[in-house]
C-alpha cells in the first residue's frame, strides 16, 4: 500500500491539509525529508506505486503554473534548511534548497558577502522555490541571473537517482547542464536538492539615481543609453502605476559611486540622488494575478508605449529586458484572456514574450506559443517518462 511504503522510508510524514494544496489541488500526504538520502527515498517509494510529487519550498510561488494534472505526495523540503559551506575566500557557498533568501543573505552579510538576485518574497522564499521558478531581481543585468550565479546543484531525479553537477561533482547525468536544465523547470523534472552558488562582495557604496517622469519620455534610445552608460550601472528599473507616469531608478555600485550616478544624471538631465531605493524596488505588490514580459532591452521604450492604457502597471528592468504587470481589481476570465491575446498581439512583433505567472483563474493562457516545445517535452520524457514531477505544472502540459 502507498502509505505503508511511504512510512517504511522514515520520513517524517502527515496527512495534507487544505493549506498544503498546490494551485487548488489537495495532495493526500505530505512528507518532510531532512537529507538528499531521504528525498531519494520518497520519490523511489512513490515510483513504486506511481505516485505524483510536487516539491514545495516556502510555498511563496506554489499558485504560480498551472494546477498539476495530480499530486499525491507534497514534498515539503522545510527543514532542508542548512547552510553546508561557505568558503568565504573563494566567494561560494553551498546550501540545502529549503534555505530562506532572507537567511542566507543574513549570513553572508556577516561576511561582507552576498548572492546577488534580490529576489521578491525573501523572508519565505526558499533557494529551491528561486532556483524552480528562475526568479531573480533587479541586479540580474549586472551580476546574472539564477542560471547564471549557480555553479553547481544537487538534485534527485523521479527514480530516487541522486546526480551531481557543476561544483563538487560526484555523478553527473551524462549530456545535461542540470543547474540550466532544472532553473526555472518548476519541479517537472525532479528535485532540487542543493545548490552551490557564486558569491559577490557586498558593495562599498550605493547610490539611486530617481527620476520621476512620463512614460512616453522614457524612448529606447534614452534607455539604452543609461544602460550602455560608462558609469556601469547595477540596475535600471521602472515602476508605471499607470501606464503613464513613470518614475525611473538607477542604480550604482561600488567605487565613485556618487560620482558615477551623477554621470548617468546627465545623461538622463534629471533625477535626485539617494542611498535608499525607492519602496517599490524589486518588489512584487500584488501576485494574485501576475504577467511577465519578457523582450529585447533595446525595444524597452516602445514595449512600455505597447502598455500604455491597457489597465496594466509595469515594473522591472529595462536594461534586462523583464517587466512584471500587476493589475489591481477584479477581472473576468473573458476579459483577461482577451487582455493577454491583445498584449501577446502587440509585443509579439517587437520580439517580446506574455507569460502569466499568477491567475485565479484557471483557462488563461499562461504561457503563449513556446517555440522550443518539443525539445521540451522529449527532455521531460528523459527525465520523467511516468510524468510523476509536477505533472502539467509547465508549459505545454509538461
Amino acid at each position: 500500500m502507498p502509505d505503508e511504503a511511504l512510512s517504511r522510508t522514515g520520513v517524517t510524514l502527515r496527512r495534507a491539509g487544505a493549506d498544503d494544496a498546490v494551485a487548488g489541488v489537495r495532495p493526500r500526504w505530505v512528507a518532510l525529508p531532512e537529507s538528499v538520502e531521504e528525498i531519494a527515498a520518497v520519490l523511489r517509494a512513490c515510483a513504486e506505486h506511481d505516485l505524483a510529487v510536487v516539491p514545495a519550498g516556502g510555498g511563496t510561488k506554489l499558485h504560480w503554473g498551472h494546477p498539476p494534472e495530480r499530486c499525491d505526495v507534497l514534498l515539503d523540503l522545510c527543514c532542508m534548511n542548512e547552510i553546508l559551506e561557505h568558503a568565504a575566500g573563494d566567494l561560494v557557498v553551498r546550501v540545502q534548497a529549503g534555505v530562506t533568501m532572507s537567511a542566507l543573505a543574513e549570513t553572508l552579510a556577516g561576511e561582507g558577502q552576498e548572492l546577488a538576485l534580490d529576489v521578491p518574497f525573501t523572508e519565505h522564499t526558499t533557494v529551491g522555490g528561486t532556483l524552480a521558478t528562475a526568479t531573480d531581481g533587479p541586479r540580474a543585468f549586472r551580476h546574472g541571473g539564477a542560471r547564471d550565479l549557480l555553479i553547481g546543484i544537487t538534485v534527485v531525479l523521479p527514480d530516487g537517482t541522486i546526480a551531481r553537477s557543476g561544483g563538487k561533482v560526484v555523478k553527473n547525468v551524462a549530456g545535461y547542464d542540470l543547474g540550466k536544465l532544472f532553473t526555472g523547470s518548476y519541479g517537472t523534472l525532479g528535485v532540487i536538492a542543493e545548490a552551490t552558488f557564486r558569491l559577490h562582495p557586498l558593495p562599498a557604496d550605493r547610490r539611486w539615481l530617481v527620476a520621476e517622469t512620463r512614460a512616453a519620455e522614457l524612448s529606447d534610445d534614452l534607455l539604452g543609453a543609461l544602460a550602455a552608460a560608462q558609469a556601469e550601472p547595477a540596475a535600471v528599473e521602472i515602476d508605471c502605476l499607470d501606464g503613464r507616469q513613470a518614475t525611473l531608478a538607477v542604480l550604482v555600485e561600488g567605487a565613485a559611486a556618487e560620482q558615477r550616478a551623477l554621470a548617468l544624471r546627465d545623461v538622463l538631465g534629471r533625477g535626485t540622488l539617494t542611498t535608499e531605493p525607492p519602496e517599490w524596488w524589486g518588489l512584487v505588490l500584488n501576485d494574485d494575478l501576475l504577467i511577465e514580459l519578457r523582450f529585447p532591452p533595446a525595444c524597452a521604450g516602445r514595449v512600455l508605449a505597447e502598455v500604455a492604457g491597457t489597465g496594466f502597471s509595469p515594473r522591472g528592468s529595462s536594461a534586462r529586458g523583464r517587466f512584471r504587470l500587476e493589475l489591481w481589481g477584479d477581472i473576468e476570465p473573458g476579459a483577461l484572456n482577451a487582455a493577454v491575446a491583445g498584449l501577446r498581439e502587440r509585443l509579439e512583433p517587437l520580439g517580446g514574450r506574455v507569460v502569466v505567472l499568477a491567475t485565479p483563474h484557471d483557462d488563461v493562457d499562461r504561457w503563449g506559443q513556446v517555440s522550443a516545445l518539443p525539445l521540451m517535452r522529449r527532455v521531460k520524457e528523459r527525465f520523467d517518462p511516468g510524468r510523476r514531477m509536477s505533472p502539467g505544472r509547465f508549459t505545454g502540459g509538461i
